[in-house]
């Protein structure tokens, strides 16, 4: 049987070179799988521990790649450079002036990068505490949009116009997270002062009951959405607050829903909503420099005659 020793150096070369790429490939495939299942693992317990056994399946999947992704890429990143000065010593080259050049690059790169060390720390924090994740709907910085990717560095979203914003994590001082375990219909209907406002409340509240028993919209929501009070008295307009609990992410949907199906309601019941509107009315012989104030009349003011 052949030995090593018998085999051309180029060969011997090509072998090694090999073993340390399979070797290094092995490593991140096995720790691919690991992450998973013990990010997963992890996860499990704290939920366990805090007795929050509630949380949607979709949100343990986003936070679990999430972290996975994370590790992933940090990790992987290790491995590719520790292969490729291991490939480099086989050739011969000395890599201790490589290492010490490194050494002191990173040392430059600190002073010179604080901003850079900011983004990665602030990364490291929205990771430990769990403010968003990837997939998550969530408001940085003024922008509202869906986390499509995320790193230590920056986080990428891309809003309704499907535009991509991305946003240094150093920027982020209040990171508003709109699909946490659960979201609530916020939603303020207008009906005018000659309007029966128990009835109309009735009529809503029937409304969001039959919401929660449809078989398409119910599996959303977690209550009825319903009337809770009279939130404000406008100048020619009655305001309703209606409120409720749906399963997150899905407040939208079931707001437009909700709104589509109160305005038929009160077509057929004779329920007006209360529409600001204001009606000029001029002479013929009115100057176009300027307008008396008897000529201006409002519908409110005729509203409220």
């Amino acid at each position: 049987m052949p030995q090593l020793s018998d085999l051309p150096p180029w060969v011997v070369l090509a072998l090694r070179v090999g073993i340390i790429v399979l070797a290094g490939t092995g490593i991140y495939l096995a720790l691919r799988t690991a992450l998973r299942v013990g990010t997963r693992h992890i996860i499990d317990l704290r939920l366990a521990e805090k007795g929050t056994r509630d949380v949607p399946v979709a949100e343990l999947e986003r936070r679990v790649n999430t972290i996975a992704t994370l590790v992933l890429k940090s990790v992987g990143t290790l491995i590719a450079i520790i292969a490729g000065l291991m490939v480099l010593d086989l050739f011969g080259i000395d890599i201790g002036p490589a290492l010490a050049g490194l050494g002191i690059a990173g040392i430059a790169i600190g002073f010179g990068a604080q901003t850079l060390v900011r983004d990665w720390l602030a990364g490291i924090f929205i990771v430990l505490e769990n403010q968003y994740n990837t997939g998550d709907v969530v408001r940085i910085v003024g922008v509202d949009g869906t986390v499509e990717d995320f790193s230590l560095r920056r986080t990428t979203l891309r809003d309704l116009d499907g535009t991509l914003h991305t946003v240094p994590n150093g920027a982020i001082v209040v990171a508003s997270n709109m699909t946490r375990l659960w979201a609530r219909v916020n939603l303020d209907i207008s009906v005018t002062y000659d309007t029966d406002i128990d009835r109309a409340s009735a009529i809503i509240d029937r409304i969001g009951e039959e919401l929660l028993a449809d078989e398409q919209w119910g599996p959303r929501l977690l209550e009825a959405p319903s009337v809770v009070r009279v939130a404000g008295l406008a100048d020619s307009a009655v305001m309703l607050k209606i409120l409720g609990r749906v399963h997150a992410a899905e407040q939208w949907a079931v707001t437009g829903e909700l709104r589509r199906r109160i305005l038929a309601e009160f077509a057929r019941a004779g329920i007006e909503i209360a529409v600001r509107q204001r009606l000029v009315v001029s002479s013929p012989d009115q100057p176009k420099t300027g307008q008396s104030s008897e000529e201006a009349v409002s519908t409110d003011d005729a509203d409220r005659g």
